[in-house]
């Protein structure tokens, strides 16, 4: 069997990380090379790492020393790149549990120009769907029901009718953990430094892996238990009330929350539209055009709605004042805000494959989701020399174009 790679960021989630190190090793034994990265952590994680890879050979090891986090959307690549000696890499969260077999269910699959994902067991901590699976056999490490998950992988009575005995081996889908051959994942940039330090990194190299061309699988076969988002998101853990049921012990972070809104809209100037995926979790990906928004009696409200939402805007000099829009926003992105809104240029709106013109005081949020539909609709019904008319917006357009697959390598 080829031996994996296994990549593990983590940021002050020690007893997770405890626990998932302790799961490769007890079910998948010690072929496996485990690369962990401590992103400036406060609770002894970075310490026990360093016992760890005394007594594993088999375990490297990174620390970024801070102040600030890097993130795992940095801290993926340089384990990856500087650390991982196998061809073969796997994303694996700090708080999943690997269960047996997992790694050779997953290898079947596996061959250069293929993602495998293993399947999720869950608790029901967030909506059911058809790409996992929701048992509860525990919250939090020291109440893990170890020996009831080995009976349901056996499929045990009662355990029976959750697997049934006809389910397909495989879906086309992609969640973590999935495995790529290091090449593959090398060959189209690995993950983008504009969702550091976190949050919809995966969704964009998910979508930059099926415009190259690769093939999605989920095995059914291979499985791990997931506590599920125990880093910055739920950073508190879960409790579980008198009755049974299970929640988050806090809302989500506001750090989370922060940088989940600023991964968001660089998702939305990238690609042209929000996070698509079928019931599978495989990637829908709309035609990414030049757009161009000219917006009359635009206010710095109505800019900063509107924005992400085209590739360059041009506003009237007199209703805005532009800088003061840059001045706040460019700390939140690695785009220069400054070639992405302008004043008017009669000219130079004319470069552009489409134009979009409209008045931003008839704006409001029921033809506001035109703007966010707009790619789907061209693709749809959009003419070459064609001017559209739609509610308050007037479109032209010069040239239908698409560019998503220019965004396949960073």
């Amino acid at each position: 069997m080829k031996s994996i790679s296994f990549i593990q960021p983590s940021r002050s989630t020690l007893k997770y990380l405890k626990w998932s190190y302790r799961s490769i090793r007890r079910n998948l034994g010690h072929s496996h090379e485990i690369c962990m990265a401590d992103d400036f952590s406060d609770d002894g994680t970075w310490e026990w790492m360093k016992e760890i890879a005394d007594t594993d050979e088999n375990v490297k090891i990174h620390r970024n020393e801070g102040p600030e986090r890097l993130g795992h959307t940095i801290l993926y690549d340089t384990l990856i790149n500087d650390y991982a000696t196998n061809d073969i890499v796997m994303i694996f969260h700090s708080d999943m549990y690997a269960c047996p077999n997992m790694d050779i269910e997953m290898l079947k699959h596996l061959e250069p120009g293929v993602v495998v994902s293993a399947t999720r067991i869950e608790p029901p901590l967030h909506p059911d769907g058809p790409e996992k699976i929701l048992v509860d056999f525990g919250i939090e490490p020291e109440e893990f029901k170890e020996q009831e998950l080995m009976g349901f992988l056996e499929k045990k009575t009662p355990w029976t009718k959750v697997i049934p005995q006809d389910l397909k081996e495989t879906t086309e889908g992609i969640f973590a953990p999935w495995a790529i051959y290091k090449k593959d994942f090398q060959s189209i940039g690995g993950h983008d430094p504009l969702f550091a330090p976190q949050s919809k990194e995966d969704s964009d190299i998910f979508n930059r892996f099926v415009l190259n061309g690769y093939k999605l699988i989920q095995t059914w076969k291979g499985f791990v238990y997931h506590m599920t988002c125990r880093g910055s998101r739920f950073k508190d853990g879960a409790k579980r009330n008198p009755e049974g049921q299970v929640f988050m012990k806090n809302r989500e972070t506001d750090e989370w929350l922060i940088q989940n809104q600023r991964s968001t809209r660089n998702f939305i100037r990238k690609w042209g539209h929000f996070v698509k995926h079928d019931e599978l979790m495989k990637p829908i990906i709309p035609p990414k055009y030049d757009i161009c928004f000219v917006v009359d009696k635009c206010t710095l409200e109505i800019l900063e709605a509107v924005e992400p939402w085209c590739s360059k805007i041009y506003v009237e000099e007199p209703d805005i004042n532009i800088v003061d829009y840059i001045a706040k926003e460019q700390k939140n992105t690695l785009y220069r805000l400054q070639s992405r809104v302008w004043y008017n240029d009669s000219e130079a709106r004319l470069d552009h494959d489409i134009v979009v013109e409209f008045d931003a005081s008839k704006l409001t949020n029921d033809n506001f989701q035109f703007l966010t539909q707009l790619p789907e609709i061209l693709q749809d019904s959009g003419e070459v020399g064609e001017v559209m008319e739609y509610d308050i917006f007037e479109i032209t357009i010069n040239s239908l174009e698409t560019y998503e697959k220019s965004l396949i390598k960073c």
